[in-house]
């Protein structure tokens, strides 16, 4: 029997926290609309040299760091996002490019 089992798991968010405080000065709202309609208090703001494939690759390396595995393990990537980096190659396939993984590694599987 064929069986998914997760080994380990990884998050990485851009490293630009922006508060409500500061989004004020960008738009006409204030902390407490913010907090009253959202609960939200501050978000992460991607640089530009921050990519949700960079991002993906910082998560991969911590879950494969976690689980003791390389690369050389994974036998799929699924990368679901609504913030692509292109529409085409899908960020699954960046995302191994930048473990290193060769091209006839496993398949990536775009989502959205």
């Amino acid at each position: 029997m064929i069986r998914s089992v997760v080994r380990g798991f990884g998050a990485a968010l851009p490293k630009r926290v922006m508060t409500n405080r500061e989004l004020e000065d960008v738009v006409d709202t204030s902390d407490e609309w913010i907090v009253q309609r959202t609960g939200i208090r501050q978000r992460h703001i991607a640089s530009d040299d921050e990519t949700t494939s960079s991002l993906g690759e910082r998560a991969a390396r911590a879950a494969l760091d976690k689980a003791g595995l390389t690369p050389a393990d994974i036998d799929l990537i699924i990368c679901a996002t609504s913030t692509p980096d292109n529409t085409f190659p899908a960020t699954a396939v960046n995302i191994q490019n930048r473990l290193g993984m060769s091209p006839t590694s496993p398949p990536s599987v775009p989502t959205l």
